[in-house]
């Protein structure tokens, strides 16, 4: 299974707020081994390791274990993701979360769901609970209170003279800010529950309650590029995209083991290379590909060299590199990146 990945505005939002505490930048993207130009596109995709990495770092250098709550209850989600404006611009409630969970994906990937919805809007003895339905083990928890937070955040800014929440229940023991509870989140918490659940006013369910009329046309247009954003993924989800994930971090080493991969992606060399052939390509094929791809990049963009450039995709020698990129393009590297300019 290939590691979850999610869009990077997540991570440049935390970031830029992390840093506005007190973390230092550079030691915060060298943890998560990311880079600027990762996290210049919102809608690009990093891997939930890495974010996981620039949080608990985040964390420690500012000795605050409540920090991503904070983030999250003092930052909008439509400056963050285009899923964050398709929610702002939906008809009601029940139908904002019917869009939360459609695009959930483009937001972060979560493979404890198991293709079940994550979020559900549940009616009992007269009261409405908003369900979240993702696992949650060990600090997994500061996920799970984000979630509940952006909620409560995002409907307390936006109808301020109207009561949202209500209650909370959640299935994990308190956390060591848990005594700054009761300022963030400003309701009850009841911890060790047999859910996550958030209790909410009934009106937010009622007819008289749908969202800011007119907006039809930006909703459309919000929906149709997040539907884009979902194709692209879909067609990426193959076992050569898993692939290239997992060697591109290692690209610049040159000979990568098929071995090691099949075994970070769960399975054996065999199963691999069954794989493989019946998607109707190498490992070798996919591994000279991505050099190409990203020999293409890196001289379109013109910040490193060629010798820099063969460095990064693993060439031993400069020479190496002309030849392999004769091979691809039919132009020397230099030729290439002259006429890119």
């Amino acid at each position: 299974m290939s590691q979850p990945m999610m869009a990077a505005g997540f991570v440049a939002a935390f970031l830029d707020f992390a840093v506005s505490r007190g973390a230092d930048r550079s030691t915060l993207i060298g943890v998560a081994d990311l880079d600027d130009a990762m996290l210049s596109d919102q809608d690009s995709r990093v891997p939930v390791a890495a974010y996981q990495a620039v949080i608990a770092s985040a964390m420690q250098q500012t000795s605050d274990t409540a920090l991503l709550l904070r983030h999250t209850l003092e930052s909008r989600l439509e400056m963050i993701s285009v899923v964050g404006q398709i929610v702002h611009h939906s008809a009601s409630l029940p139908h904002s979360i019917e869009q939360l969970n459609r695009y959930l994906r483009l937001m972060a990937e979560n493979n404890t769901l198991a293709g079940r919805d994550r979020f559900e809007l549940l009616h009992h003895a007269g009261e409405v609970w908003i369900v979240d339905h993702m696992h949650v083990a060990g600090a997994d928890y500061i996920a799970l209170e984000a979630s509940f937070a952006r909620f409560i955040s995002e409907f307390r800014r936006s109808f301020p003279d109207q009561t949202f929440e209500l209650e909370m229940e959640v299935t994990y023991a308190p956390p060591p800010h848990v005594g700054e509870y009761p300022d963030l989140f400003q309701i009850p918490v009841r911890f060790h529950a047999e859910r996550n659940a958030l209790r909410i006013d009934p009106i937010w369910v009622s007819e008289e309650m749908g969202f800011e009329p007119g907006n039809a046309y930006v909703f459309g247009v919000f929906t149709r590029h997040a539907d884009a954003l979902l194709d692209q993924l879909e067609r990426e989800d193959t076992l050569r995209a898993h692939i290239e994930a997992h060697i591109l971090p290692d690209l610049h080493q040159g000979s990568l083991s098929m071995d090691k991969v099949a075994r970070d992606m769960g399975m054996s060399r065999q199963t691999l290379y069954r794989r493989l052939k019946d998607e109707d390509i190498t490992f070798a094929e996919i591994h000279d590909d991505l050099r190409q791809r990203m020999a293409r990049d890196y001289l379109t963009a013109r910040k490193v060299s060629v010798n820099e450039t063969a460095y990064l995709l693993g060439f031993s020698e400069a020479s190496s590199f002309v030849r392999a990129f004769k091979r691809w393009t039919g132009q020397s590297p230099r030729a290439f990146r002259d006429a890119a300019a």
